[in-house]
């Protein structure tokens, strides 16, 4: 069939003009064989070699009725031309009437509406007059009409108004209907230009039986459904000129008529039908009514590439028309076959400006079109070409949505996300001693990460994902899949110019993550104590289910101030709750004991069934001696099922069923004996390695045989020799048997159950005369745990002592020791005032800071050195040195505890210093509140080493001797080595007297690590060196806020541990405390009740000289293993760790007094006789009482105390209740420097 494209001639013998004009169509005929397509050739040749117009009519009638018997064999009222001649004029004209005679009768009816209404306006003027002048003459029958005639108009506006509003439903995207519709409209849209793709392979213009073509049925089903939305619009429009000036309506014009003026004609013309590709433009609009597009960037771009490519197609369809139509003016005879793609390709080039010049426009509307097409086509994609590329891009890389691994759980972590916070995360959160860690961390931060966080993301690969995002963000918060994480960690900037607003960052962060899922698990770092209040506020914060607030500036200055009391702990507890890998070191040095040390690290797990009954003591000697564990506390659960953490709670409380220990290991294999531990099976192994689950079944036991067991394990004696049980009970077994039934919880006390069934025995007390009499508490043999066992039921001396006060004395917890407020004129010292004050065993705090310097809370460090534990003569006076202007803006918080004192000036005045005698100082502390105002890292500790550096170079003459000389009556409390009772048995050795700040005790706070290498000036530490390697921080000499890192992690895997390290540190700071100062901002004074001063019976630090003393003899080579047993069988004191001499290890004597920090030493360490045992030790009610008797002080860790000493009676626990205290057990009850925790 002969190619009739842009009239391109009808046959083979045709060449004229005629032909060109009229071959288009006579040649696309279809025909059912090629005799019939030669024959229909050769008329057409004939017919259009005649130039009248009669002599074409009257051919095509002569051919009419052939062409209907041999083509189409139907009836039809308007034939296909068998001529050739073309008709895409009538198909041009129908879409050119249906758009003018709108527009004419739309602005017809403009017209016409116009000119009514301005009569009707003119005429109601008229009848508004006459109705007002007639109106009070008329009856109200007379008005009828005229109510009734508005009556009529309103039911047919609202009836017109009624459809119209249904229209407008029914095509918006605010209902499923509409949605339905709209979508469907944009489907069928694109469906018809995929026909028009496909159409776009045949000729321009085409003769086609409607009935046969598949393809024409299609399209006209469309366009039938494209008319019925049109009408829809329109009745839906409020503006019906605009709305037939849309780009939506020209696009329907110049589609939907054609289509049936080709059923019409039985003839098909490309024409037009490629403008629906300008539906392509709402593309954004579809997907965002369909909830698929949700983010900015996402709309941005389907928007952009809707356009590009929408304008390409658009302008590719009209440059195919003509350019295979031909010129009209040219009778077509210009005209070129170019297919659709290759118009496509030549818009391309064309847009892009490169022009290969293959294929190129020949017809003159072609060229004209170029012309302005390559103006807006080379802005178009000169602009939208690279934006479309950025979106891509950066959507790519860090966008999408995390998607959860079966059996795995994920954590989010975002705030503060740089490749410090994040490396020292992963390197905690991932380390190998916490076993096999399957979680994965999931980063959400708004800014893209940079070269090196990406290659730290990519080396943890499966482990890490990173996604690009905000937490604010509901949408990125789904992307996470933060309704299904295990928690959500936020991290804080430690290093910020402005904590309160980096506080109140994260603050919203957790409202916002509250918000969206109130039941996931938070845990945040805050910067400001006092910011922790607003956490309170967030109804769905609740710290029982998990969420927790780490608090840096409340545990930093804590640490510190366990610093004060026992020098070293600091590092130790840092050390305790990091993860660190063992590093062995071969040579004999301090780095090699430190290093040991440090490789320990805290965990929990339940105790065995084993342990059940079982005193404390008695299952921390077992854990320590057998399984090398170390047990420094126990999760209780008391009657009402409440749970609390006790540290080291003496011998009175017994093991239950299910409790959870806390220990101090090299990893978490190693705690794992504590739970499968088994008396039958591993009571004869040597090995604890050899410690696993065993596979026999523990019988169940009577009440009775348990509380016989345990009562055994007490005494230490044969089931058959224990002598736990009088006579009376071991003659009535059954009675006892029935009386206690079998309950793993109830067994706590089996020294209580027995003597609790002697009770029950016939007496000639009543209840209330033993409870006034003192039952067999105050009994002369009653056992010296029960006297202690409960201070809320029989309180001792010193308690009754405060209940009959009425001084205020403590806080309203009884947690703090308090006193009334007072201005702060009261407190301030002058140089010379501070001078005549011969202070000593105190702590002088020196604090840079101005007016406008931020608040590091300085009520968090001396909340624990003024603890309610401490009685009132042992607190340490303290003493700040600093800025009067920054200690007026803390003085709020501090203003009601007692024994502060304020020295205006500066830490770096040696005259200053001198004034409150620093060399007889406790410890001297160093904090700065203007670290993080400087952008130079380096220099953020500046004022800090100068301080630190200054003090060291100081020279002092020998005080201790000057007063001694002078008078003895100005020798402070402490002082006098003379005297027996203040020999080094209480505490720890001091030097005789301090001549140069070398010796002072300092710690010092860092912000950047790196600077530690600048405090110790004799030491080779190296500047890449991690700062718990170096020398200052092993010492307990230098802290910084870094090592607290690891607490979220460690947080996160074990929430009580958040709760241990904050009892150990704050000095028994509680939630209830907490909401309490988030209400007043203060503590508030309340008098003692029994329940109040039982809060004082809490455990403290006591740090013991091996010198002098009862374990004089074990530090002279004896085992550390040997001094633990005795210390806690004798003391119910439990040792946790050495603070030794750096230079003890060498054969030489050393004029060094640094000391360094060994945590948790094996049983057979050996100890020398210089060194210093960290413990933790029962609080002492008789401390109080024996001061005015005794006057004993005791020494801190290099120096001797003045007020903040204290005298513990610690009672023998051989025949005490039977024999008198002698001298010698009276010395030894003294041999104890306590402080508390």
């Amino acid at each position: 069939m002969a190619n009739g494209g842009g009239g391109g001639g009808g046959s083979s013998s045709s060449s004229g003009g005629g032909g060109g004009g009229g071959g288009g169509g006579g040649s696309s005929l279809r025909m059912s064989s090629n005799i019939h397509a030669n024959h229909l050739s050769l008329d057409a040749s004939s017919s259009s070699s005649s130039s009248s117009s009669s002599s074409s009519s009257s051919s095509s009638s002569v051919h009419e009725p052939k062409m209907d018997a041999l083509i189409i064999p139907m009836t039809m009222e308007v034939p296909c031309d068998s001529r050739g001649q073309r008709m895409w004029w009538a198909f041009l004209a129908s879409s050119m009437v249906t758009f003018f005679g709108g527009l004419f009768i739309i602005l017809l009816w403009r017209t016409l509406k116009y000119l009514w209404t301005v009569c009707c306006h003119c005429g109601g003027k008229t009848k508004e007059a006459q109705k007002i002048n007639n109106g009070s003459s008329q009856a109200d029958g007379t008005l009828k009409p005229v109510d009734e005639k508005e009556e009529a108009t309103a039911a047919e506006v609202g009836w017109m108004t009624s459809v119209k509003d249904w229209a407008g439903v029914m095509i918006s995207a605010q209902t499923l209907t509409g949605r339905v519709l709209v979508v469907l409209v944009f489907a069928l849209s694109i469906g018809a230009l995929v026909i028009y793709f496909i159409d776009s392979s045949n000729p321009i213009e085409s003769c086609q039986n409607f009935y046969k073509d598949f393809t024409l049925q299609i399209d006209m089903a469309f366009n039938v459904f494209f008319l019925l939305y049109f009408g829809l619009r329109f009745i839906a429009a409020n503006d019906k000129l605009w709305f037939w000036l849309e780009v939506n309506s020209v696009v329907d014009f110049f589609t939907v008529p054609p289509v049936f003026v080709s059923v019409y004609l039985n003839r098909s013309w490309l024409g037009l039908r490629f403008l629906r590709a300008l539906r392509l433009i709402q593309f954004s609009e579809i997907l965002q009514f369909l909830n698929i597009l949700k983010t900015s960037n996402s709309i941005k771009l389907v928007n952009l590439l809707s356009i590009f490519i929408s304008t390409w197609l658009t302008a590719a369809g009209f440059i195919h028309l003509v350019e295979n139509s031909g010129d009209p003016w040219e009778n077509f005879q210009n005209n070129q076959a170019l297919t659709y793609w290759e118009c496509v390709y030549l818009l391309m080039v064309t847009m892009s400006t490169v022009g290969y010049g293959d294929v190129y426009a020949k017809t003159t509307l072609g060229r004209l079109f170029m012309v302005f097409f390559i103006l807006g086509g080379l802005a178009m994609f000169a602009s939208y070409v690279p934006e479309i590329i950025e979106l891509i891009g950066n959507r790519k890389k860090y966008g999408g949505s995390y998607s959860a691994v079966s059996g795995r759980k994920h954590i989010v972590v975002c705030g503060h996300i740089t490749l410090e916070s994040v490396s020292n995360f992963l390197k905690d959160f991932l380390h190998k001693d916490r076993d096999d860690v399957n979680v994965e961390i999931v980063f959400l931060h708004n800014i893209s990460p940079n070269l090196e966080l990406e290659a730290l993301f990519k080396r943890h690969f499966t482990q890490v994902e990173f996604y690009q995002g905000s937490v604010l963000n509901p949408h990125d918060l789904a992307r996470v899949k933060i309704e299904s994480a295990d928690a959500c960690l936020i991290l804080a900037n430690k290093y910020c110019a402005d904590p309160d607003a980096e506080d109140a960052s994260n603050i919203m962060r957790v409202i916002s993550i509250k918000n969206y899922h109130p039941k996931i698990r938070i845990i945040t770092q805050m910067l400001q104590y006092h910011n922790k209040a607003h956490l309170l506020n967030i109804p769905s914060w609740n710290w029982k289910e998990g969420d927790d607030a780490i608090c840096l500036a409340e545990l930093k200055l804590g640490f510190i101030a366990q610093s004060c009391l026992a020098q070293g702990l600091s590092t130790m507890l840092a050390n305790l709750f990091s993860m660190r890998s063992f590093i062995k070191i071969e040579e004999d040095t301090w780095q090699k004991y430190y290093l040991e040390g440090v490789s320990n690290e805290m965990y929990t797990e339940y105790l065995s069934s084993a342990f059940v009954g079982l005193s404390f003591p008695t299952v921390c000697e077992l854990c320590f001696v057998k399984l090398k564990l170390l047990m420094i506390a126990i999760e209780y659960k008391s009657a009402n099922r409440e749970s609390r953490i006790l540290i080291n709670p003496g011998n009175h409380l017994k093991i239950q069923e299910g409790t959870l220990g806390f220990f101090i290991a090299s990893d978490a294999k190693e705690v794992k004996r504590a739970f499968f531990y088994c008396k039958a099976c591993h009571d004869d192994i040597t090995d604890p390695k050899r410690i696993k689950k065993c596979g026999c079944k523990r019988p169940k036991m009577s009440i009775y045989k348990r509380m016989r067991r345990a009562c055994c394990f007490d005494c230490g004696r044969s089931e058959r020799d224990c002598s736990c049980m009088s006579g009376r009970v071991r003659a009535n077994m059954d009675t006892l048997e029935r009386t206690f039934p079998l309950s793993s919880v109830s067994v706590n006390d089996c020294s209580t159950s027995f003597r609790a069934f002697e009770d029950e025995q016939p007496s000639t007390l009543s209840p209330k005369k033993k409870q006034r009499n003192g039952g067999m508490r105050n009994s002369p043999s009653s056992s010296p745990k029960l006297m202690r066992h409960d201070p809320l039921l029989i309180p001792g001396n010193d308690q009754i002592d405060n209940m009959d006060s009425n001084v205020k004395k403590y806080d309203s917890t009884g947690m703090f020791h308090w006193c009334a407020p007072k201005e702060i004129e009261k407190v301030i010292l002058t140089r010379s005032e501070a001078a005549m004050t011969v202070l000593s065993g105190h702590v002088v705090v020196c604090i840079f800071g101005d007016v406008s310097s931020a608040l590091i809370g300085l009520r968090n460090l001396v909340m624990p050195l003024r603890a309610s534990n401490f009685h009132y003569h042992e607190l340490k006076h303290i003493v700040f040195v600093g800025s009067i202007e920054y200690l007026k803006r803390e003085w709020e918080t501090l203003h009601n505890f007692p024994k502060v004192s304020i020295l205006p000036g500066t830490p770096l005045s040696r005259a200053d210093l001198r004034a409150v005698n620093i060399n007889l100082c406790d410890m001297c502390v160093i904090l700065s509140a203007n670290q993080n105002n400087i952008d130079d890292t380096s220099l953020q500790d500046k004022e800090c080493i100068l301080a630190s550096l200054n003090i060291k170079s100081m020279q002092f003459d020998d005080s201790i001797g000057v007063l001694q000389a002078n008078s003895q009556g100005f020798t402070p409390p402490g002082m006098d080595r003379s005297s027996p009772d203040n020999s080094p048995v209480h505490g720890m050795l001091r030097q005789p007297s301090i001549t140069t700040g070398v010796n002072i005790p300092i710690i010092t706070e860092l912000v950047n690590d790196t600077n530690v290498q600048f405090l110790d000036q004799d030491d080779d530490d190296d500047p890449d060196t991690e700062l718990y390697l170096t020398q200052p921080f092993a010492c307990g000499t230098a802290f910084a806020v870094s090592v607290l890192d690891s607490l979220m992690s460690a947080t996160y895997f074990n929430d009580n541990i958040l709760t241990l390290i904050r009892t150990l540190v704050t000095g028994g700071a509680t939630p209830e405390l907490e909401a309490l100062i988030a209400e007043e901002n203060a503590l508030r004074g309340g008098y003692s009740t029994p329940q109040t001063l039982a809060n004082r019976d809490r455990c403290r630090v006591a740090q013991l000289a091996l010198l002098d003393g009862p374990f004089a003899d074990l530090g002279d080579g004896g085992c550390y293993g040997d001094l633990f047993c005795k210390a806690l069988k004798t003391y119910n004191m439990l040792c946790f760790g050495i603070y030794r001499l750096r230079d003890a290890h060498l054969s030489t004597p050393s004029q060094c007094t640094k000391r360094y920090v060994i945590t948790n030493p094996p049983y057979e360490f050996e100890l020398v006789p210089t060194d210093l045992i960290f413990c933790l030790m029962q609080f002492d009610h008789n401390a109080g009482q024996s001061r005015a008797s005794l006057s004993h002080s005791s020494h801190s860790s290099q120096s001797s105390s003045k007020k903040s000493s204290s005298v513990h009676s610690i009672p023998s626990t051989a025949n005490r209740q039977n024999r008198p205290k002698s001298r010698e057990s009276r010395d030894k009850q003294k041999y104890v420097q306590e402080e508390r925790l």
